[in-house]
């Protein structure tokens, strides 16, 4: 027996094992072997769709996100705008209020200091009326304590009467 050469009936008999086999193989292994291929393949194929929507909703939903920060930059922006023109307004009406307060107590003040000035101007002439009189008092005791001051008062008192009337 030859090692290189092998006898023709071994030849035989392998050729017809290969064939059932191949046979065995190829009605039951391979159908099974290709179906799990194509399953696995269909299953990869379905993973990276998946992997793609995925992807596609982040970027959708990071576009939508940005979007949403946007949208909350400018309410942000126009809430801190109306704060500003409502905190200007109220100053305004508030400087607005103040002035008319302080118009009217410097009013007041005034009208006080002119009453006040009246009232002081008032005392004053009464007191001068008083001394005055009390001073023309005396001088009139002073001249009408002699006969001739009285008589001379009484002349120029009727010098007076018809200038009065007219």
């Amino acid at each position: 027996m030859n090692l290189m050469l092998p006898d023709s009936g071994l030849l035989f008999w392998m050729t017809v094992i290969f064939a059932i086999v191949f046979f065995i193989l190829a009605k039951f292994g391979f159908p099974v072997i290709t179906g799990m291929v194509e399953k696995r393949t269909r299953r990869i194929d379905e993973a990276l769709k998946s992997a793609r929507e995925a992807e596609e909703s982040l970027a959708g939903l990071a576009k939508e996100q940005e979007e949403m920060m946007e949208r909350a930059r400018a309410e942000h922006a126009r809430i801190l705008q109306d704060a500003a023109a409502e905190r200007d307004r109220l100053i305004a009406g508030a400087q607005m209020q103040a002035a008319e307060q302080a118009g009217k107590l410097l009013e007041e003040a005034r009208e006080r200091i002119r009453e006040e000035k009246e009232a002081a101007l008032r005392d004053v002439r009464r007191e001068v009326a008083r001394i005055s009189l009390e001073i023309a008092g005396e001088v009139v005791k002073k001249e009408l304590a002699s006969e001739e001051g009285q008589n001379e008062f009484l002349g120029k008192m009727l010098e007076e009467i018809p200038r009065l009337q007219s």
